[in-house]
């Protein structure tokens, strides 16, 4: 039987892939077990011992699209493939192969943010917890690549290696304060990008010239009792849920001439800052706090930035919460080798997968977790959702 259409597009992209075993004692192909950990990932499998129970319960149906010369791999021999492949050459296969599902488009805007998976700790061996970098294609809602590191501090290497494996053209890229450095800024802006980077007291000298700006500014407002324009452009906007009410009012002026330094920032076109209010409904407290931001975006009104800083929180609740809610992804132990973060990879591309929804669903919201129930229930849904095509 020839193997779906769209196992051999999967199948393709992987033939070159060098395979980390010593020929001698090789029981399984690897593209075998390399299919079967992502069908099997789609379809609810958290870990190495469901990976082996969806082949066990599926060989039947496998059979007719891969080899399997001595039949379905043990769960050990999936963590031996996945501690040994090296992440790099497998995540720029996975990544071309998902760019390959996704039609041109206008690009936009890319959140790059971290994680810890917590299950990679283990105390007794002294082995740090891994922490994965990832990029985040705002509005599609896709996993573009990821880099890992071993502590959140090393954020500061691992994003210019990230940047540099993405297409940034015309794209805006947001980071937190960790990656507000000039370098990082100058890569982006090279990159033919535009940024808007997160100040905090990591940069202590533009972090307070740009509050002493905006509290100058707070203070002529007052006495004037209007807005000081044209200097400063304000958008306000308010929104409900999770009980409770938030108010975000974002301040942004081009006027840089006192900002200390401002030539070391390449492409440095505004400064801004987002007041956010917030009131529990259930308590009644209330709280609030100001973040601080440079940006290169050309003509970057206020509301625009608003919508900007929103959406890269996106990253936190539709990719991270995701991974541990519905993936499991801080209960995994798994820390020999490199299988953790090959597992994060597989994680993340199951996840586009399912995010780039069906045909079916488009005038329905369906979630991760009824979409994974589904794949497994319904071998031609899960085909279907191997050739998604997004916009990129």
């Amino acid at each position: 039987m020839r193997a779906p259409i769209q196992v051999e597009n999967l199948q393709a992209y992987f033939e070159s892939l060098p395979d980390p075993r010593k020929p001698r004692g090789k029981r399984h192909e690897l593209i075998d077990i390399l299919v079967i950990s992502l069908l099997a990932m789609i379809c609810g499998a958290d870990n190495a011992e469901e990976i082996q129970d969806f082949g066990d319960s599926n060989e039947a149906w496998l059979r007719g699209f891969l080899n399997l010369p001595h039949g379905i791999p043990t769960q050990d021999t999936y963590l031996r493939v996945l501690s040994a492949l090296e992440p790099g050459a497998f995540q720029e296969r996975f990544r071309k192969w998902v760019a390959s599902l996704m039609r041109p488009a206008a690009h936009g805007h890319i959140a790059v943010d971290g994680k810890t998976l917590r299950g990679s700790y283990d105390k007794d061996s002294g082995t740090k917890a891994i922490h994965m970098v990832s990029a985040w294609l705002s509005g599609a809602g896709l996993v573009l690549g990821q880099v890992k590191t071993n502590e959140k501090s090393n954020e500061i290497t691992a994003i210019p290696e990230l940047l540099s494996l993405l297409d940034l053209n015309d794209t805006v890229v947001t980071i937190d304060a960790m990656g507000c450095q000039r370098a990082i800024a100058r890569q982006i802006h090279e990159q033919g990008g535009f940024y808007v980077l997160a100040v905090k007291e990591n940069q202590p000298t533009l972090y307070e010239d740009i509050v002493g700006f905006f509290e100058d500014a707070d203070r002529q407002s007052r006495a004037l009792d209007e807005v000081p324009a044209p200097v400063v452009d304000e958008d306000s906007n308010t929104d409900a849920g999770h009980g409770r009410i938030e108010q975000r009012t974002c301040r942004v002026s081009e006027e840089l001439s006192w900002v200390q330094g401002a030539g070391d920032w390449e492409g440095l076109t505004a400064v801004a800052r987002i007041e956010s209010q917030r009131e529990q409904l259930s308590s009644g407290k209330s709280s609030s706090e100001f973040r601080y931001y440079i940006l290169s975006v050309p003509d970057c009104s206020a509301e625009r930035l608003n919508s900007i800083i929103r959406n890269h929180w996106g990253i936190e609740n539709s990719l991270h919460w995701v991974l541990d809610v519905t993936f499991a992804e801080d209960s995994s132990r798994v820390r020999i080798g490199h299988a953790a973060e090959n597992l994060s990879t597989i994680r993340k591309v199951a996840l586009n997968l399912l995010k780039a929804r069906p045909q079916e669903h488009k005038k329905k919201k369906v979630s991760i977790r009824r979409k994974r129930k589904r794949c497994a229930w319904d071998h031609d849904y899960l085909l279907r959702t191997l050739s998604f095509i997004a916009a990129s």
